[in-house]
């Protein structure tokens, strides 16, 4: 009842708006369940004086930026030993920095599903880079609505190969085809990815132009939007950033500004991937479009190069944020809003002798995770609670008081980071999967339960070794120990692990789709040479006998 009498009420100004909420505050006790947390203060970390007087009771607008490719250990904060993030390290110190996030499927398409759905990839079905969500789906923003909010989106759509129509859920609207383009002329480029696209903008069903950096660009239109906003009700905005997805672009202003930092990564040798019994796949996945070797199938391509130009188009990302948050500042919202702040998945710099992500392992599958309220979520926390993209609709759902999606396979950890553990997240375990593509045949089908000390990757549908890795006293996951004696009851106790995890999401079937895209499945003739099968397959009789 409280929320149907707020959409309802028209307001002329924020003040009136704060005078007819306290005349329905009778309702407050019922309707306790939906109810923003803005309307409590969390202890410890409390606004004084009038600010907090007028700001106490209204709901959290909130900001949602993603990022694309952004692996975990690329921020200041997290001790990079030169990439600058001056913004999100800011943003970490004012809140929470989930320090155990990660995405269900390292995928763009898959990924930003599961973030709009709440749901596992096998249950969205969106598996790869060209095909839609389903229109049964509902997105959270959807919810939002409902609950009286004006939503807006600004930036990478990429499902669905090149729509970039208005959809579902949001109010306001600009988007780009398939990866669009860093610059509107191109330069900078080394080479064009699949679904590059340079047809500008579409703002609300308007083609317009591209007229500069894309980064900067979309946190101008996100900028515009706010500050011309005529409407008292909250919003939700959601910043969907190109960068820093390959072909790396910096801005101009930031190219080169790493030209002489060695790579943080350590690539390992052949030998080295045969000592630690890493899988055949992953050994011939090195001389591949997605390996170290022969990354996008370029003669001489350097991870290090690459790395540097990656981390420079991270820059204009960080300085979108610190842009955004100012923004607030000048609207004086600071004390009402929710900002988020994400990766759609990881990225790998040579780790495991792989470039590129799709694979279980922590470059690829975890990703930086910052949230920030003023006055609500206590300032400076590191929290180790186990999320995952599955959990960002629940939880900002609960955030902003809104109705909960009929069908989540996520879960809220909104009371971890407000300091209400009761309604915090409690899973030990989270779901990974990823399902092979044709066009990029280099990964297989891969299952994995992610989240504790210990990590174990089923792979499906080869003739090939599984993997189990300590991350305590193996954080790079070199060790291969699926064949170790003391090891095989952990194992059986994590292979029925996986598959509760997917009984209990329905995971019963691999999602099949038709053929959609180019393929790459080549391999440089002078690189790493196929690997052999695993030692331990070969034998003259079957063990026992």
């Amino acid at each position: 009842m409280f929320l149907r009498l707020l959409r309802e009420v028209t307001l002329s100004s924020a003040k009136s708006f704060r005078l007819q909420l306290i005349s329905v505050s009778v309702f407050l006790v019922a309707a306790e369940s939906v109810l923003p947390v803005r309307l409590v203060w969390a202890e410890g970390n409390q606004p004084n004086g009038k600010a907090a007087a007028d700001n106490a009771s209204l709901p959290l607008n909130v900001i949602f930026v993603l990022c694309d490719d952004h692996r975990y250990d690329c921020l200041g904060i997290e001790g990079h030993p030169f990439l600058e993030t001056p913004h999100l390290d800011q943003l970490a110190r004012d809140g929470a920095l989930m320090s155990k996030a990660y995405v269900t499927t390292s995928l763009c398409s898959p990924s930003r599903a599961s973030i709009l759905t709440g749901l596992y990839a096998h249950n969205h079905r969106v598996v790869d880079n060209y095909h839609p969500v389903d229109e049964s789906l509902v997105f959270f923003p959807q919810q939002m609505q409902k609950a009286g909010y004006e939503t807006a989106f600004f930036g990478k759509w990429h499902m669905g190969g090149d729509i970039d129509d208005p959809q579902r859920g949001f109010d306001h609207w600009l988007a780009f085809k398939g990866q669009g383009t860093y610059w509107p002329d191109g330069h900078g480029t080394t080479r064009e990815v699949p679904q590059t696209t340079y047809d500008g903008f579409n703002l609300n069903g308007k083609r317009i132009p591209q007229k500069g950096y894309i980064t900067d660009e979309l946190t101008d239109y996100a900028i515009e939007w706010i500050k011309s906003r005529d409407s008292n009700q909250p919003f939700f905005m959601y910043v969907s950033h190109k960068a820093v997805h390959a072909d790396f672009v910096p801005a101009d202003r930031h190219r080169g500004r790493y030209d002489e930092e060695a790579l943080p990564i350590s690539i390992p040798t052949v030998q080295a991937m045969d000592r630690g019994k890493l899988p055949m796949w992953v050994r011939n996945q090195r001389n591949s479009r997605h390996g170290a070797d022969f990354g996008y199938n370029l003669d001489g391509f350097s991870p290090e190069v690459y790395y540097r130009r990656y981390c420079e188009s991270l820059l204009a990302v960080d300085e979108s944020v610190g842009r955004l948050r100012e923004a607030i500042r000048e609207i004086d919202a600071s004390q009402n809003t929710l900002f988020v702040y994400m990766g759609d998945n990881g990225f790998q710099f040579g780790d495991h002798g792989l470039i590129d992500k799709r694979t279980a392992y922590e470059a690829s599958a975890r990703v930086p995770l910052i949230l920030a309220a003023e006055g609500v979520i206590p300032s400076g926390q590191r929290v180790g609670q186990l999320v995952g993209n599955i959990d960002i609709a629940s939880t900002i759902l609960e955030a902003s008081g809104s109705p909960k999606l009929s069908k989540s396979d996520g879960e809220s950890f909104w009371g971890g980071v407000i300091g209400k553990g009761a309604t915090a997240s409690s899973r030990d375990s989270l779901l990974y999967e990823y399902y092979w593509e044709r066009n990029y045949p280099h990964t297989p089908t891969l299952h994995a339960v992610l989240g504790g000390r210990w990590k174990y990757i089923r792979c499906h549908g080869l003739w090939d070794r599984d993997e189990l890795y300590d991350l305590e006293n193996d954080p790079q996951e070199m060790v291969n120990l699926i064949d170790d004696p003391a090891q095989q009851q952990r194992i059986s106790e994590m292979n029925a692990e996986l598959w509760r995890l997917l009984f209990d999401s329905e995971g019963h079937e691999i999602p099949l789709l038709e053929d959609r895209g180019p393929t790459f499945p080549w391999r440089h003739p002078g690189e790493a040479p196929q690997a052999k099968f695993p030692s331990e397959y070969f034998n003259t009789r079957e063990p026992g006998k």
